[in-house]
């Protein structure tokens, strides 16, 4: 019997010792719970916790990458929308410029002093265009283009050229593209927007002939080619008071010449409307010539058109070869009536290069509008992620302090009856 009672002590004073170290273990983990505030701590404490909470904080970093990478995205279509904002400005005071030089009482000399601020407003132009963004990188340059993406004035033609490759890049749906198609915002092109230049020539400076802006009618059928009207077979009409013109359209590009076209018995002394319009002569596009004829001394009126009046037609590669024509025949205009075509010319082909600037520009406004947009669905789900990765591993504070004051009291009921008991033995009660 008092071998039962030594093994008995024995293995109740182990069994004390087990216990004791369990609650000391279980309330170490509880302390170390609440200090770091997470119910998984170790991926040992719960595995599949911990997998879930991995999954919630990777999806988060990611997150916040494309955050800052849109930022810097935001910021480079914000700059490129606010140099479009500045071109527009100029474009916008150049035309009033050019408008003011179709005054009739403006001398040639101050005909050349709005050359002169219209070649100022130009030369900023051409700067603005060109800006980079915080990288060193084109805000202009389309899909990609040369750190100088738009490069001219230059002796050949086109006299203004874009140094890249066209077109917009399109936004994902956590980012933006870097820069704006800056091509598509200041050059022309032919077959999309049917800007010509109509030069013209008279054989004499006793008659008036002007065009307006030569407007596209099919852009399909536009060739990009350029053309020359001359006038020729010009003298009395069939009725008395009457003139009659032919004119011959030839594309001096392919060498073709049209067949002549009679413009038959019209008054000699009131101005004329020549339309001019489609195949075979100028496909895809049409306009007038207005011939005015000037009273004589002697009563008698100059013929408009007049026999050796020709009409060069030259596409406008761009905003700035409008503004160039504009400064040249501007600045060179010797009479009203040179002044007068010239700034016909260059607003007909202004209000089309102002459409498609207000076009990007608003392009731009609907990007950075997307940027809010995905900035906001981008908030939206790293609450999420943050609610998934707490609901995983975080530590509800109520419970883990509850629990850690009932484990700390077991603890101590328990480290008191083990100093009541450890010191018994029935070799106390023996001999």
């Amino acid at each position: 019997m008092a071998n039962f009672y030594r093994t008995s002590t024995a293995n109740m004073y182990d069994n004390a010792l087990r216990n004791l170290g369990t609650r000391q273990t279980a309330l170490s983990n509880l302390q170390e719970n609440l200090t770091s505030g997470k119910r998984v701590v170790r991926a040992s404490d719960d595995p599949v916790a911990a997998a879930q909470a991995e999954r919630a904080m990777t999806r988060l970093a990611r997150v916040q990458t494309d955050q800052r990478a849109l930022e810097n995205q935001r910021n480079s279509i914000a700059q490129a929308e606010s140099t479009m904002g500045e071109a527009v400005d100029l474009v916008q005071e150049a035309r009033q410029l050019i408008v003011s030089a179709g005054n009739g009482s403006l001398t040639p000399n101050d005909r050349k002093t709005i050359a002169n601020q219209l070649q100022g407003l130009r030369e900023q132009l051409s700067s603005m265009v060109n800006r980079k963004d915080s990288n060193g990188m084109p805000l202009l340059g389309a899909l990609g283009s040369a750190l100088t993406p738009f490069l001219g004035p230059q002796s050949g033609s086109p006299d203004y050229t874009f140094s890249g490759l066209p077109g917009q890049g399109s936004g994902t749906d956590s980012s933006l593209p870097l820069s704006l198609d800056g091509e598509s915002a200041f050059m022309f092109v032919p077959q999309r927007d049917g800007a010509y230049n109509a030069a013209v020539t008279t054989s004499s400076t006793d008659h008036l002939l002007t065009t307006d802006g030569i407007k596209p009618t099919d852009t399909s059928l536009i060739t990009g080619n350029n053309y020359q009207i001359v006038f020729s077979g010009v003298g009395p009409g069939a009725t008395a008071g009457t003139t009659t013109a032919t004119y011959t359209i030839t594309n001096t590009t392919t060498g073709v010449s049209s067949a002549p076209v009679t413009v038959p018995d019209f008054p000699s002394d009131k101005p004329v409307s020549i339309g001019v319009t489609g195949i075979p002569g100028i496909p895809g596009m049409s306009f007038n010539i207005t011939g005015t004829p000037v009273k004589k001394v002697d009563g008698t009126y100059s013929l408009s058109p007049a026999n050796g009046d020709s009409i060069s037609l030259q596409p406008s590669a761009s905003i700035f070869s409008t503004l160039d024509s504009a400064i040249r025949d501007i600045g060179n205009a010797t009479t009203s009536g040179a002044a007068s075509q010239a700034v016909g010319q260059a607003l007909n082909n202004i209000d089309i290069g102002m459409e498609r600037m207000h076009n990007m520009r608003g392009y731009a406004g609907e990007l950075l509008n997307r940027a809010d947009r995905i900035t906001g669905d981008q908030d939206k789900r790293a609450v999420q992620l943050e609610a998934d990765r707490s609901r995983a591993e975080d530590l509800d504070m109520i419970k883990g302090i509850s629990d850690f004051q009932n484990n700390q009291i077991g603890y101590e009921a328990a480290l008191k009856s083990y100093a009541q008991v450890q010191k018994l033995s029935l070799f106390n009660y023996i001999g």
